[in-house]
C-alpha cells in the first residue's frame, strides 16, 4: 500500500499497453471509491497512452471516465469526410492525390463511371466544386489527423 492508502501500480517492466490498462483499471476504482480528484492522474496518464498506442476504444473508455469526474475534455474537431460512405472516402482520397478518373477506376477495380457517380456524391456533399478544392480540404483532414 502507498502512504495515502491506496494499492501500488505494477512496475514498469510491462508491456506499455498493460500500464495504460492498468493504470486505467485503478483510476476507475479510485474513482468508484469516491475520490474522483486523485483518479484523473491515472486516467490522463492512460487516456494518453492508448492514443499514442492506438488503441482508439480503451482511449474512448479512458475519456468518458474522465469525463465522469468531471474533466472537460476539448471535443476534437470533426472532418467533414465523416459524411462519406468508405467508398466516397476512397474515391475522395485518389481524386485528392492527383489521379483521374480512369486512374482512380484502375486503382479501385471499378468503371469510371462509377468513379464519376462516387465524385459527383463527394463534391455535393461536402458542398465543393473544382478538384483542386477537393485536395486542399483533404490535405488539411489528413494533416489533422481528421480522416480516421
Amino acid at each position: 500500500m502507498s502512504p495515502a492508502g491506496l494499492p501500488r501500480l505494477p512496475d514498469r517492466g510491462s508491456s506499455p499497453f498493460e500500464t495504460a490498462r492498468t493504470r486505467f483499471c485503478f483510476s476507475e476504482r479510485i474513482r468508484r471509491g469516491g475520490r474522483r480528484v486523485a483518479a484523473r492522474e491515472h486516467l490522463r496518464a492512460a487516456h494518453l497512452a492508448f492514443e499514442q498506442l492506438g488503441a482508439r476504444l480503451w482511449a474512448a473508455r479512458a475519456e468518458q471516465e474522465l469525463r465522469v469526474t468531471g474533466e472537460m475534455l476539448p471535443r476534437a474537431a470533426e472532418s467533414p469526410f465523416t459524411v462519406l460512405t468508405a467508398q466516397e472516402r476512397a474515391v475522395a482520397a485518389a481524386i485528392a492525390r492527383g489521379a483521374t478518373n480512369r486512374e482512380a477506376a484502375a486503382t479501385l477495380f471499378l468503371s469510371p463511371k462509377t468513379i464519376e457517380m462516387h465524385l459527383s456524391r463527394v463534391f455535393r456533399k461536402l458542398g465543393l466544386r473544382p478538384r483542386a478544392e477537393l485536395a486542399r480540404q483533404y490535405a488539411t483532414a489528413e494533416q489533422a489527423g481528421a480522416l480516421g
